[in-house]
């Protein structure tokens, strides 16, 4: 087999020849990496393999060199544009022929693939998932004499995964379409994300699986509390001034207005984010892979697929989304295996927009309450007590000793027996039915009566005030570590409120002590001060969430403005007093008789998650009137004496309008009662005594 190295040149290439020697004829390698060479045998030998490899580990080659070794052509399912860009590339340099379908290509460059395909001279074809979606890309595939299929970043097929691709679905109808061996490489992948893997694309029949091991033992692992982390960035990337360096942010306005800081300060520096146009976003990462010492501030939509070998660190400016999202970002650190840093800021700001984000999605209720706890796992590498090494492998299931190249190795944190006070805080929990978040918790231990807690008569709780020591930003932190530990999870169901999970059990019942740092204890005072106060209490943000989501859908049905419907302070009223009724609705500043008619039972089904109940007619008519309450207490007296006093006489009740006039009139003897219409001697006789007492209550 021939193939174009270069301009000119042509390099032969037996498909007969020992992987290894391949391996050194194309690609230059005296030897195989760790681990690389059985999941090669495996895939030449054509069977379905799933190969889980820390990222630089050389997954890439693991089917690279199998498709040299293979007769047909391998088709690469791969997710980024530049991912494929840059493999094709450095394919081409090596002298192997391969090509890639993209939207990105030019006609000319398109054409070149579709030449090579015919002329059978292409060994490793490059698609999107998104081209699966074609028509014509199975027949297509059938044509060329497709003999393996590879997919790059497999955890983009599972919705465990931290980049779920709706199109990788269509994976494995494609391997039983074209009767093929499968190849599947990821860097990360949990118990879970496994599982669906092997579901989605190899039909629930188990593949050959690689698990090579997490460790990347030259990046050095750091977290901080943040505190003016503009200045901590800046900091930080003063120290390594000079070495390529990304920042992942959590915004697109956020990569922007730092990079303009970085660059302010010396730096060589560009912003990337999913909002720029396709050809700046290119000349981007083009740049990047080409030019030594440059800085990209950008989201998580930089970098998957980036094969630059040099980047000496990482930063994370917000707190990523799941460990697994934070281990793939970076991973793109040290590629080389020369030493490199990475820093990871973090805050209550960003836990609250990470479970905002969570709670804000589509997924079901189990789903929600995983990735809660995934993300409580990465709360747990962020606080950790002990080597991060060894908590982040403990995730993924591997062991390990200290590491010596992370932060709390360097410099331990300090500690505190923090048994008491996670007793404290679990008893809150429970004793408030697991209905409320940590800022209702808070003020409820430091005894702080606020409305809220006053309304509820929280302030007669045992746990109110008892968390007076310390004070509500170190209460945060405490509560930060809980769910770090995953002691408490939030429930989506239920907006944020905290439930106890069984890990908390032992603690609770003074059966287990616990030890938390003080350190990020004392660094969230410091940091917290000048945090501006956010719309609502954290506890309240994923139902105000919710509010919104229903004024818009509203809204955009009507076709007016979303304030025409409500504006921001009703849902936020709305959302802090949290009206069970349609009576305590009317109390919310914005809601008239006609709005409460026209939205009333929609926002009430948010609030409780199910449709109210409906009202008779004659008790709608009294919604938010003081004759409202009266008619309900009514209701409830004539169902108690319906049979009489002792249950034995004569079934007798007042139908709904006839209490509706009594609530109304306010009849003040038992002659005044019999004049209302529908009610009788008899009636006057077995309620007239408890209707008058009720009445006169007020």
């Amino acid at each position: 087999m021939f193939t174009e190295l270069g301009q000119n040149a042509l390099v032969f290439i037996d498909p007969m020849t020992s992987p290894d020697r391949l391996l050194h004829q194309v690609w230059g390698f005296a030897g195989f990496r760790p681990g690389q060479e059985e999941i090669v045998q495996a895939v030449i030998a054509g069977q379905n393999t799933l190969a889980i490899m820390p990222t630089g580990g050389g997954k890439s080659l693991c089917f690279q060199l199998p498709a040299l070794c293979r007769d047909g052509v391998t088709v690469v399912i791969s997710p980024l544009i530049a991912l494929m860009r840059d493999q094709v590339r450095a394919l081409k340099a090596a002298g192997v022929e391969a090509g890639a379908l993209t939207s990105g290509n030019t006609e000319e460059e398109t054409e070149e693939v579709f030449v090579a395909l015919d002329e059978g001279r292409l060994k490793l074809l490059y698609l999107a998932p998104e081209r699966l979606a074609a028509p014509a890309t199975v027949p297509m595939l059938k044509r060329i004499g497709v003999s393996l299929i590879a997919v790059d970043e497999a955890h983009c097929v599972s919705q465990w995964g931290h980049d779920f691709r709706p199109d990788y679905l269509r994976i494995g109808a494609l391997r039983l379409s074209l009767g093929v061996p499968l190849a599947a490489f990821t860097a990360t992948a949990d118990a879970e994300t496994r599982a669906e893997i092997t579901t989605r694309l190899f039909d629930g029949t188990p593949p050959v699986t690689f698990l090579r091991g997490f460790d990347r033992p030259n990046i050095r692992l750091a977290f901080a509390v943040k505190d003016s982390p503009r200045d901590q960035i800046l900091h930080y990337a003063a120290a390594r001034k000079g070495q390529s360096g990304i920042i992942y942010c959590s915004s697109r306005a956020k990569t922007e207005v730092l990079a303009l800081a970085l660059r302010a300060a010396g730096h060589l520096v560009l912003h990337y984010h999913a909002g720029m146009e396709a050809e700046e976003r290119r000349q981007a990462e083009l740049r990047f892979q080409q030019e030594d010492g440059l800085i990209v501030v950008a989201t998580v939509a930089f970098g998957m697929g980036i094969d630059k070998p040099d980047i000496r660190w990482v930063a994370h400016a917000d707190l990523p989304k799941s460990i697994e999202g934070y281990y793939q970002e970076i991973g793109r650190a040290g590629r080389d295996g020369a030493p490199a840093d990475t820093l990871t800021l973090y805050g209550p700001d960003d836990i609250r927009l990470r479970r905002q984000q969570i709670d804000e999605g589509a997924a079901p209720a189990e789903r929600k309450a995983a990735d809660h706890g995934r993300l409580n796992a990465l709360l747990g590498l962020a606080e950790a007590l002990q080597c991060r090494r060894q908590v982040l492998l403990d995730y993924f299931g591997e062991t390990s000793q200290p590491c010596g190249n992370c932060d709390l190795c360097q410099r331990p944190p300090k500690i505190f027996d923090a048994t008491d006070a996670v007793r404290k805080a679990l008893s809150a929990v429970l004793r408030t039915a697991e209905s409320f978040g940590a800022g209702h918790l808070i003020d409820i231990l430091t005894g702080t009566a606020t409305p809220k807690v006053l309304e509820r008569g929280h302030d007669q709780l045992p746990t109110f005030a008892v968390g007076r020591d310390l004070s509500k930003q170190a209460w945060a932190a405490v509560f930060r570590q809980m769910m770090g530990r995953d002691l408490v999870r939030p429930d989506a169901e239920r907006f944020g409120a905290l439930r106890m999970t069984d890990l908390a059990l032992p603690i609770l019942r003074g059966l287990q002590s616990i030890t938390l740092r003080a350190d990020t204890v004392e660094n969230t005072q410091k940091g917290d001060r000048n945090i501006a106060r956010g719309q609502v209490d954290e506890e309240d943000v994923a139902l105000l969430t919710a509010l919104k989501a229903k004024r818009r859908n509203l809204a955009q049905a009507q076709g007016v403005p979303a304030y025409v419907v409500f504006p921001d302070k009703t849902l936020i009223e709305m959302a802090e007093k949290r009206p069970v009724t349609l009576d305590q609705m009317t109390g919310i500043t914005g809601i008239g008789a006609r709005k409460l008619e026209s939205y009333g039972r929609a926002f009430l089904e948010v609030i409780l998650g199910a449709p109210p109940e409906t009202a008779h007619p004659a008790r709608h008519k009294l919604i938010g009137s003081a004759a409202a309450p009266l008619f309900d207490r009514l209701a409830q007296a004539q169902l108690a004496l319906s049979r009489g006093e002792d249950g034995t006489g004569k079934y007798l009740t007042c139908n709904p309008s006839t209490l509706r006039q009594i609530a109304e009139r306010r009849p003040t003897s038992l002659e005044d009662l019999l004049a209302v219409q529908g009610m009788g001697a008899q009636k006057v006789e077995r309620f007239g005594a408890a209707f008058l007492e009720i009445l006169q209550a007020g």
